[in-house]
């Protein structure tokens, strides 16, 4: 039987191993559910891509270069889907006013509204570390 430091190392191990696929499962499960096609047919992350094949044609090499620096302060790992959400929020604003190009405003507005209540103050602190007021838009943070 084991006996020891080895019972413990071998029960921290699994503690360990429960601990990580839990954290994985809860984010895969999570991925599962925006998967799922809603009332409309399509899922929440596919609508995103449909306002980003939407409005590709509509963004600057300066209007990308700004929401690369928004998304900056987001750990790298969650970058990639916080840029793609943001994009796409950014894309649906784009579509329902018919804008000509995605323009300051519209990735300001997209940027608050794609981003959940609970990193507001982050948020916040990374536009004005960007020197852009956020006086006009804090409607959007209530």
């Amino acid at each position: 039987m084991l006996e020891g430091w080895f019972l413990w190392f071998i029960i921290l191990w699994v503690v360990i191993l429960v601990s990580l696929f839990a954290i994985g499962g809860f984010f895969m499960f999570r991925k599962f559910l925006k998967r799922l096609p809603k009332e409309d047919g399509k899922s929440i992350l596919d609508w995103q891509d449909y306002y980003l094949e939407q409005t590709i044609h509509l963004w600057s090499n300066e209007q990308r270069q700004l929401l690369e620096t928004l998304v900056q302060p987001v750990p790298e790992l969650f970058r990639d889907v916080a840029r793609q959400k943001i994009a796409g929020k950014i894309g649906e604003l784009a579509l329902q006013e018919q804008a000509a190009s995605i323009t300051e405003d519209l990735i300001i507005r997209g940027y608050i509204t794609a981003t959940p209540k609970r990193d507001h103050k982050f948020l916040l602190k990374t536009l004005k570390a960007q020197r852009i007021d956020h006086a006009p838009y804090q409607h959007l943070f209530e």
